[in-house]
């Protein structure tokens, strides 16, 4: 088969290409490289079965004939990272919003298959301990530039659904909770490479607020296990899944667990939210999914433990900096 993974140099999208191409399928990747990074997809440069081309999707000409010359499109490219989203609003929505619009209708002018991928942020603010797609969302206003980003995932979201009913587009949603894993960087506020990194350099590990939220963390080999599927599932279109390990730990124990696995000699501080982000900066304490939909629908449930992705993220930041 034919696959496009917009944002395919991203940390996700570089897992997804290589495994595609390992099983032989013809892999094309847009990524403008503003997050991404051709490091990602180091392993598979030389494979006459990837196609890269280095274009931002809102501005690259050729992406309606590039949608058109493949069987189905991983829409993954969007402004990532809790730090980003605060401090660059307008290129998140911007991005999220436009970018996703821009794609959509190319698949459904070119009746392609498509799935998107959006985030367990759009649960919002509520306070249950596990959401579930059917639930209500409870986002924050707009003068906290937290929710923009939620905001503009959940759009997408309307969007897929709009075109599903309307044209008959094929596309899946897909929220992520916290997929984490080797190559993933901490530059953006990810928290488990940048506790990993600290912890290997026996830094301080800053958790923010008082470390007492909890969540859950997936690894990447898992999550792109379920992209892969569901995006060949024909009874998975026009509908909302949740992608995420249901094992809830808290980030103070999360800390805690890093310095063991990687013997470190760091010690844990807490900076508060206002220090780490900006002021008012809003948080959620609890974010676990139900994963009974996708569970149903493909048979998927997460398998790598927490202890296997800190381990692998750790193995790989000793590779990259030789620590």
């Amino acid at each position: 088969m034919r696959y496009l993974i917009t944002g395919g140099a991203g940390f996700i999208g570089g897992h997804l290409a290589e495994s595609l191409i390992a099983d032989g399928h013809h892999v094309t990747v847009i990524d403008d490289l503003s997050t991404g990074s051709l490091d990602n997809l180091k392993n598979i440069r030389d494979s006459h079965l990837l196609k890269f081309i280095e274009g931002d999707i809102l501005k690259i000409k050729e992406l309606g004939g590039l949608v058109a010359d493949v069987d189905v499109v991983f829409h993954l490219a969007a402004a990532v990272g809790v730090e980003l989203v605060v401090h660059d609003p307008v290129r998140t929505i911007r991005t999220n919003v436009h970018g996703t619009e821009r794609v959509l209708e190319f698949a459904a002018e070119h009746h392609k298959k498509i799935l998107v991928a959006s985030t367990s942020e759009v649960y919002g603010k509520s306070l249950k301990s596990h959401f579930n797609e059917k639930d209500d969302l409870i986002i924050g206003g707009p003068n906290n530039s937290r929710w923009s980003y939620a905001c503009s995932k959940l759009l997408d979201e309307f969007y897929v659904m709009a075109f599903h009913r309307d044209c008959g587009l094929k596309g899946v949603v897909v929220r992520l909770f916290n997929t984490v894993g080797p190559r993933q960087t901490g530059q953006y506020g990810m928290v488990v490479p940048r506790f990993v990194t600290s912890a290997l350099k026996n830094e301080d590990i800053q958790v923010y607020g008082d470390g007492n939220q909890t969540r859950c963390f997936c690894h990447v080999l898992d999550t792109v296990r379920a992209l892969r599927t569901l995006a060949v599932t024909d009874a998975a279109d026009g509908k909302i899944f949740n992608i995420g390990s249901t094992h809830r730990i808290s980030i103070k124990a999360l800390a805690e667990l890093v310095i063991k696995r990687v013997n470190s000699k760091s010690s844990i501080i807490y900076i508060p939210y206002e220090q780490a982000y900006e002021k008012g900066f809003e948080d959620m304490l609890h974010r676990a999914p139900d994963i009974a939909a996708v569970k149903a629908a493909i048979g998927w449930e997460s398998e790598l433990s927490l202890e296997k992705v800190i381990d692998d993220v750790a193995a790989c930041i000793r590779l990259t900096h030789r620590f």
